[in-house]
């Protein structure tokens, strides 16, 4: 079988930087470092003969003329060859494979029988497990673990559980007000230090920082120095508190309000993307629907935000669909594809529907 490729996969190619990925239930992809490409056979209607290298090729001579001759044996018939095409990495199955066991308050204490930590350690993936059954390159593979908040514990990748979320962010916002820390220049040694006092592992204490904090480049000299991240503390709260269903507007901002520290500004347009309102009535209520709870592929996206709602408008429907990537196609093109657009005039909100 023939490969085709362009002049920047070849040197991957050659020097052995690439990977075949999937189940045996799957496609295979090829994976170089940082992209992941389909493999697409493409047939042609011409035969194409394999012939061997020139230098190979015997020469025989004619006796009956003094014409040179080169014959040359095929070796096989091609039919076609197969095609790189690259494509979006297919996560969806990573969030699913990280979410059997999260870590929880009860892995804190230690495992007392090898039976309680072989019944922990299932449904638990290390890195080689992982690249095993996700069809991903590894960038895109690490990219997919930091969307999801995951660390390595143990060897092993894992997120957290939302009890065991929430608790450590609440706590550390406790300890920004009790201490008076200023929410700009968080003392990474002094807030580790006191978590651990709190009874969190010093790992987990640091992942919670590099989660909900954006890092203050302060020299090599002094201890790192941390910002709290608004947008993600915001996201965090506002997920604790719908936890508990859908709720009225007024009395989700009050509760919502009341946990910020000083000095921390919120906005509702903070949470675009992670709740949705509805009117009902006089009354406006909000309830969860998060982005990173929808599917990775666009057909499948679509299908879940059409079933939320039969039509959107575009101010709700952008932060659903603005992280979708398919290679060569446009965020334009990709609406186009899976949506109806309307507008009556352009005063008007445009208004999207299903396909």
């Amino acid at each position: 079988m023939l490969l085709e490729l362009d002049d920047k996969l070849l040197p991957e190619i050659l020097h052995q930087r690439v990977t075949l990925r999937g189940k045996p239930d799957e496609d295979a992809v090829l994976c170089t470092a940082s992209k992941t490409y389909a493999i697409k056979f493409v047939g042609t209607s011409n035969s194409v003969f394999l012939i061997p290298p020139s230098d190979k090729v015997p020469e025989l001579c004619n006796d009956k003329d003094d014409d040179r001759m080169v014959v040359a044996p095929v070796l096989k018939v091609a039919p076609g060859c197969m095609e790189l095409v690259e494509s979006a990495p297919k996560l969806d199955g990573l969030k699913l494979l990280i979410s059997q066991n999260p870590y929880s308050f009860s892995e804190v204490s230690e495992m007392n029988t090898s039976e309680e930590r072989e019944k922990t350690e299932m449904g638990l993936y290390r890195w080689e497990d992982l690249i095993n059954r996700i069809q991903a390159s590894d960038e895109e593979l690490k990219s997919g673990l930091q969307s999801l908040a995951a660390l390595e514990i143990d060897g092993y990748w894992r997120i957290l559980d939302d009890n065991y979320t929430f608790t450590i962010l609440n706590m550390l916002l406790h300890n920004v007000i009790l201490n008076d820390w200023s929410i700009s220049a968080l003392n990474e040694d002094e807030v580790v230090g006191v978590l651990e006092t709190d009874g969190f592992p010093r790992n987990i204490a640091k992942h919670c920082l590099q989660v909900y904090c954006s890092k203050v480049d302060e020299g090599a000299d002094v201890s790192s120095k941390w910002k709290l991240d608004e947008r993600c503390v915001c996201v965090c709260l506002a997920r604790e508190i719908l936890r508990e269903g859908k709720m009225k507007l007024e009395i989700f901002m009050e509760k919502w309000i009341r946990k910020f520290p000083d000095g921390m500004i919120a906005s509702f347009d903070m949470l675009e993307g992670e709740v949705l309102t509805e009117k009902l009535g006089i009354e406006t209520w909000v309830y969860s629907f998060s982005v990173s709870s929808l599917p990775c592929a666009p057909s499948e996206r679509f299908t879940r935000l059409f079933r939320e709602r039969p039509k959107w408008e575009w101010k709700d429907l952008q932060p659903y669909v603005r992280d979708l990537k398919v290679p060569g196609l446009s965020s334009e093109a990709i609406l186009l594809k899976y949506t109806r657009r309307a507008q009556p005039n352009s005063e008007v909100e445009p208004v999207f529907c299903a396909r």
